[in-house]
């Protein structure tokens, strides 16, 4: 990791990112609440791509949160654009899944991630379902709402709970072909419609597989991190790769390795093996209190 950032700055960074991941999180959800569909200004950025004014009002409100703390971190949004610089830079989804948010489900989140050196330094993650942080830094485990958060250690398929993500940007017939081989080994299988809370429920246990064949950075490098820092085997391109393409993510539970073993091929990735946090690394970042 870049040497300008050392422990002391990263654990300031992801201290202030969890506060501005709850604050954004928790106003969005009460300007939705409080909102018709007539107000929240959607456009249409593509088929089934959309944006709306609660999209632009949050991503300003975290570049500002973020940056008032460290003016000389770079960032890159969704909505805003930007990017990644030499130093660190923040990569942000200010609503992931914003059809869901348009529509009243439940199932969108905030995502945060912090990139140095090539890597995914610090993760953060609000879901709105549960109005709940998710965080993780890199060598650090990690957590929901402070409390430390693991993998499910399901084994047999016929238990596997998965998640499968789609884009319009890729084959509808492979997704198809893929979900049909996975129900074939007996698992059972949900699209949701937003990567971020999708890799954090791999993260916590409620899910042993997220796939998706196009993302793009904003909306996977937090939820990768924290899925990794989980215990969870992780596939992606290298991130500088992400940050200007985009690309796939899987993540999934160690105990079905071989289950999956055909979504790497199809990928030609290699899952990022699993390493259990020494203390050390766990005092990296210690788990953040609940913020009211």
């Amino acid at each position: 990791m870049n040497s300008a950032f050392d422990a002391a700055a990263i654990r300031a960074r992801a201290e202030v990112a969890i506060t501005v991941a709850l604050e954004a999180g928790r106003e969005t959800a009460r300007f939705r609440r409080d909102s018709n569909f007539g107000t929240l200004a959607v456009e249409n950025k593509g088929l089934q791509d959309f944006v709306t004014i609660a999209d632009k009002n949050a991503e300003q409100a975290i570049r500002d949160g973020l940056l008032s703390h460290f003016p000389d971190d770079t960032f890159m949004g969704e909505e805003s654009g930007g990017r990644s610089g030499e130093g660190g830079t923040w990569v942000v989804d200010p609503i992931d899944g914003t059809t869901n948010y348009i529509r009243g489900f439940r199932h969108w989140g905030v995502s945060i991630a912090f990139v140095v050196g090539g890597k995914v330094g610090i993760g953060v993650v609000y879901d709105a379902a549960e109005d709940k942080v998710f965080h993780a830094v890199r060598g650090g485990g990690a957590f929901k709402d402070g409390l430390p958060i693991h993998v499910a250690a399901t084994a047999d398929p016929a238990n596997a709970l998965v998640i499968l993500g789609h884009s319009r940007k890729t084959s509808f017939d492979d997704y198809l072909a893929i979900s049909k081989r996975l129900h074939e080994r007996g698992m059972d299988y949900r699209r949701m419609g937003a990567a971020a809370i999708d890799l954090v429920r791999v993260a916590e246990g409620a899910a042993d597989l997220y796939y998706e064949r196009h993302l793009n950075a904003w909306d996977m490098l937090a939820g990768a991190l924290i899925a990794e820092e989980a215990g969870a085997m992780v596939a992606m391109p290298a991130v500088d790769s992400l940050l200007m393409n985009g690309g796939p993510v899987i993540a999934y539970s160690p105990g079905l390795a071989g289950e999956f073993a055909f979504i790497l091929d199809i990928e030609e990735l290699a899952a990022v093996p699993v390493k259990p946090s020494s203390a050390c690394a766990r005092r990296f970042l210690s788990p953040a209190p609940r913020q009211s």
